[in-house]
């Protein structure tokens, strides 16, 4: 593995990806910097996990930076979350997270470090500015990183694209290494009980209003409209004669629109101004757009508006793009751009 870099930053977490992501560059012979981002306030577990991190990088002889960024982390992610999901959105933390904080304010961290590249333990692939699926379909996580900019992709280093997760845990015990964190990060870091829990916390309360069908026909009443996301169909205490399914969530009303199955789909979507890692010029007609990280890429075509919003347009009706959620342009493996998610298309 060559690497021209004089000197590359590290992302850790304490994760295992991350971990081996930095004893791989060590041992390439790339002069690395360990950076441990303190996201969320200090708990037992945390401050363990940073000890051990310490411990492992102290053995290699890889120098540790900890910032403490609980105030940033806030600021940025987590109020703007606790915001849009209580005006009814389903914003999607990491779309801000990766290029805000990771590719933001790490990265800057990093450079006053003397760091000329960016390393994390993400699955997928940056080249030359490019980004690309990584190798292992169940854990790519390109869809993540589709509104980090490609000027910070040029200098950014991936390198278990084209690597497994047994993979990783199989490197890490061939050199007698245990994480500091052994669990398996999932869904919102920020989240470590219920969407309830975190409202709760922020003081949101639910604010009671209508159920209603397309047609306006009222069939129920809600506690609040963060309660309920699209897609929905268990937990709405509706009797009606079909099973019924969250459509659409209205802020301005404060009304939760249900419908059939057949409501839930939708031709496509319009974002808000996208991040371009590919000149919309150069892009194809046939493409692939994904509006969730577990949802499979649709066949669309994608217009650029002069404000550099995008529409895309399925070639068949697919599952409702849920607003404040990402949407990825893909060709083939690689991402050609990245938008939050504004509006449903209701017609082709």
């Amino acid at each position: 593995m060559r690497h021209p870099a004089p000197s590359c930053a590290v992302a850790v977490s304490g994760g295992a990806d991350s971990l081996l992501t930095l004893l791989l560059l060590q041992e390439a012979g790339v002069p690395t910097h360990a950076v441990h981002g303190r996201f969320l306030p200090p708990s037992a577990h945390s401050r363990l996990r940073e000890e051990r991190l310490a411990a492992v990088c102290a053995a290699r002889g890889i120098t540790l930076t900890v910032l403490d960024l609980t105030e940033t982390f806030a600021r940025t992610v987590v109020q703007p979350f606790v915001r849009d999901y209580a005006a009814g959105r389903t914003p999607n933390p990491c779309a801000t997270c990766n290029p805000t904080m990771k590719w933001g304010v790490l990265w800057e961290e990093a450079r006053a470090l003397g760091a000329t590249t960016f390393a994390t333990g993400h699955y997928a692939c940056a080249r030359d500015g490019m980004l690309l699926r990584g190798a292992d379909p169940t854990k790519d996580q390109s869809y993540f990183l589709a509104m980090v900019s490609q000027e910070r992709l040029r200098h950014t280093l991936l390198p278990l694209g084209g690597r497994t997760k047994a993979w990783v845990r199989a490197e890490l015990a061939r050199r007698g290494i245990t994480p500091p964190e052994e669990r398996e990060s999932q869904d919102i870091c920020f989240v470590p009980g219920t969407y309830h829990d975190l409202m709760a916390a922020h003081g949101v309360p639910g604010t009671p209003g209508p159920i209603v069908l397309a047609d306006g026909t009222p069939v129920g009443r809600h506690q609040g409209l963060w309660r309920f996301t699209i897609g929905q169909r268990r937990g709405l205490g509706i009797a009606y004669r079909e099973p019924l399914f969250v459509i659409a969530k209205d802020p301005a009303t404060n009304t939760v629109i249900v419908g059939p199955k057949s409501a839930t789909l939708a031709w496509g979507c319009r974002t808000q101004p996208a991040n371009f890692l590919a000149p919309p010029t150069t892009w194809p007609q046939e493409l692939l757009v994904q509006t969730s990280f577990r949802q499979k890429p649709q066949p669309a075509r994608v217009t650029v508006a002069a404000d550099q919003t995008l529409t895309i347009r399925f070639q068949a009706p697919g599952p409702r793009p849920t607003p404040g959620q990402l949407a990825a342009v893909y060709h083939g493996d690689r991402v050609l751009a990245g938008a939050i998610i504004h509006a449903p298309l209701e017609a082709a």
